[in-house]
């Protein structure tokens, strides 16, 4: 789980012990960059990732990422429409409180989960109610418990300090790739280039993501050719078997949670849907 320190691990918080904790000693807000300058309560987060990827003496090589507490100033980020309207307000809060200096895009997607977990937790304390469909075919409403979400269970025998990149044999065609873990700045570019598609009225998702999860074909890094050989060589079974690859590979947090069908009385496991009211509990969903 992205778990926090030792008083964050002994469960949830209240809210009257949220409130007292984010205003204790609290001085003037200072850049989330800004360690020294920082002075307001914080809380350690565990990230998924243990600080593998990341090379030694990154910051976050230590597999952990400080955060402080989410205020007042913070709930300004979450009504910035102009951030709604650009797509970025949950990054520019997460930037916000980070308290650990590094380059934001190079954040790991599956450690940038760990973050915005975390980030609810310290903002609105760890019970998050939603709905999950039940084997019988009824929805019931769930309390989860964000503090006790464990990380997803990868091979990390194929891990190793500062390894970001792996080697791959497509299955039906033989060619040998590598493939990269995708960061946030990867992200950044590729919902950017979705975005100026749909402009042109196209749609392409999948092989988008691809071509930047693919760093080298038979030895050839050339981007160009990478996302040639993409859109018109690459097999729909060696994708499906890229994609499944690289999905065991990524650190990230689970989020499936093990429940009791209300109906039959028998346990199951379902995966949580976060929902609007995950960072605006008022809204109306």
């Amino acid at each position: 789980m992205p778990t926090v320190n030792d008083e964050y691990k002994g469960g949830p918080l209240s809210d009257s012990q949220l409130k007292a904790i984010a205003t204790a000693n609290y001085q003037t807000q200072a850049p989330a960059t800004n360690t020294s300058a920082y002075t307001g309560p914080t809380e350690i987060v565990e990230l998924p990732s243990k600080g593998l990827p990341y090379a030694e003496g990154h910051p976050l090589s230590s597999g952990k990422i400080e955060m402080k507490y989410m205020t007042a100033k913070e709930e300004d980020i979450l009504t910035n429409q102009s951030y709604i309207k650009q797509g970025v307000v949950l990054d520019k809060l997460f930037q916000a409180l980070i308290v650990t200096p590094f380059e934001y895009g190079d954040l790991l997607i599956g450690d940038k989960n760990a973050v915005m977990i975390a980030a609810r937790v310290l903002g609105y304390g760890a019970k998050y109610e939603t709905d999950v469909i039940s084997p019988s075919g009824n929805k019931q409403r769930v309390d989860v418990d964000l503090t006790q979400l464990s990380d997803k269970d990868i091979d990390w025998s194929i891990h190793s300090k500062g390894k970001s990149e792996f080697e791959f044999e497509l299955p039906a065609s033989k060619h040998k790739i590598t493939v990269k873990l995708l960061t946030q700045a990867d992200n950044k570019k590729i919902d950017a280039e979705l975005t100026g598609l749909a402009k042109v009225k196209k749609e392409a998702p999948l092989t988008t993501r691809l071509k930047y999860t693919i760093t080298s074909v038979d030895d050839n890094r050339d981007n160009g050719f990478i996302r040639k050989f993409v859109d018109n060589e690459l097999l729909a079974i060696d994708s499906r078997a890229i994609r499944n690859f690289v999905a065991g590979l990524m650190p990230d947090v689970d989020l499936n949670i093990d429940l009791v069908d209300e109906a039959t009385g028998e346990d199951f496991r379902s995966t949580f849907t976060i929902g609007l009211d995950f960072f605006w509990p008022d809204a109306q969903v």
